[in-house]
């Protein structure tokens, strides 16, 4: 099975100029945890969560109406291909202690692979999931801030 064939290609991504707060209004509107950043070109940028937000940006009382998202988020990125099996993905998930991976085709955004699409496919093994997550979750290991 394929990425393609469990990932989500309705992704919602923005462009680095776009604010903190309207980045946050966004999310809550398509209740979704994290955004790609990406360029005119489609390119992948950024990542950035929910989480993110709160810690780069509520802790240290930035301005969120003014803050480019490009000055908080995740630069340091794993991106997957759409053809990449699932499996080599959900080990890019457990290498990288991510629970999100943009996916691309020709280095454009196309979708976004979550560890919510891997357990509610059919096609994917629960055991193996269960397996992507406690990787992901364990705290050995580096860890890439893009949660």
């Amino acid at each position: 099975m394929k990425v393609k064939d469990c990932m989500c290609d309705s992704v919602v991504w923005i462009s680095p100029d776009v604010s903190v707060c309207d980045c946050a209004k966004i999310m809550k509107d398509k209740h979704v945890g994290c955004i790609p950043i990406c360029n005119d070109n489609k390119n992948v940028v950024g990542v950035i969560t929910d989480r993110d937000i709160i810690l780069r940006c509520t802790t240290f009382n930035t301005d969120c109406k003014c803050t480019p998202i490009s000055d908080v988020m995740t630069t340091n990125i794993c991106c997957c291909p759409s053809d990449v099996d699932l499996k080599e993905a959900e080990k890019l998930m457990s290498e990288n202690k991510v629970r999100r991976l943009p996916v691309v085709e020709d280095d454009k955004i196309v979708g976004i692979l979550t560890i919510g699409d891997l357990a509610l496919d059919n096609n994917v093994e629960a055991d193996r999931v269960g397996k992507t997550l406690e990787n992901i979750s364990s705290s050995k290991g580096n860890q890439i801030n893009n949660s």
